[in-house]
């Protein structure tokens, strides 16, 4: 990746170069710079635009995209995935890739403020809604008294799972706690649940040794659980902050490149792709991001 980057930066030296060159020995100074902005401007909006995307779903969406929609829009789609949640935000902070497909805006936000980065959302794309499931019981209101529930123990997607839990009156959580609440911030309890933190992707193993547990869509469905059928209850994705996002850097919004690329994220085309796909595991959750 370092060495591509390298290798298309000199390239632009030597073009923006060879174009200072012309520009001086044309025999009017305006004329020539007008004439370098536009073909730069040209060649810009048509040079390939690099996405780095985790494998599942981001990569999947931007890879239909590329094969079935980006041709006919006049746009260059490059995807390369990345297994960890650093590696696409410092590449897109580097200029290495043009933008990102990984993550949600709070992840963003937070990370933005630890690492000093100037990264922004773009478009909201889609939710992998958290969702409560159990072997033992078909309905939230058969929780019983001292009930064993199994959520997250990442900060975001623990504060998710209480959020949802307290979205359906099993309890009541301190105000102002928000992405960050943790079981300590549980302010009425009626049921007495007994909550068990534990690794996101254990979770769906938990469920035999508890009588329920809060589990992102992807690790539902990779544990042989269906979001629609299965679930008892699901996120809603309409004003869900935990959209994932396309993301660019800081002064790369109005790129028509990535413009087209939010317009076609953002399409029935894609909507009906997620839907199909993913047969709720991913909810299409399209928009502007919230500020």
């Amino acid at each position: 990746m370092r060495s591509t980057a390298k290798i298309t930066a000199a390239a632009l030296v030597a073009g923006a170069l060879a174009l200072g060159l012309s520009a001086c020995g044309s025999s009017g100074s305006d004329a020539g710079t007008s004439s370098k902005d536009d073909r730069k401007a040209a060649k810009d909006a048509s040079a390939p635009l690099v996405v780095a995307a985790s494998p599942t779903p981001h990569a999947q969406i931007l890879d239909y995209v590329r094969d079935h929609l980006a041709k006919s829009a006049g746009l260059d789609l490059q995807v390369k995935e990345f297994s960890d949640y650093v590696l696409p935000n410092t590449a897109t902070e580097q200029g290495q890739v043009d933008a990102n497909f990984f993550q949600h805006k709070p992840y963003l936000d937070d990370f933005n403020k630890k690492n000093g980065t100037h990264l922004v959302a773009v478009a909201d794309v889609e939710l992998e809604p958290l969702g409560v499931y159990s072997h033992k019981i078909t309905a939230l209101s058969a929780l019983k008294d001292g009930a064993s529930v199994a959520v997250p123990n990442d900060t975001t997607n623990e504060a998710r799972a209480l959020d949802l839990l307290a979205a359906n009156g099993l309890i009541t959580l301190k105000s102002g706690t928000g992405q960050t609440a943790t079981p300590a911030d549980v302010t009425s309890n009626p049921r007495h649940l007994k909550f068990k933190e534990l690794e996101a992707a254990q979770l769906p193993r938990s469920l035999g040794d508890v009588d329920a547990g809060v589990i992102n869509g992807n690790y539902a469905i990779e544990g042989g659980l269906s979001p629609v059928k299965d679930a008892l209850v699901l996120e809603k994705a309409q004003g869900n902050p935990y959209a994932n996002i396309l993301v660019v850097k800081q002064g790369q919004e109005s790129d028509p490149r990535v413009q087209k690329l939010v317009r076609l994220l953002n399409s029935p085309q894609v909507e009906q792709y997620i839907k199909d796909t993913f047969k709720g595991a991913v909810i299409p959750a399209f928009g502007t991001p919230a500020a």
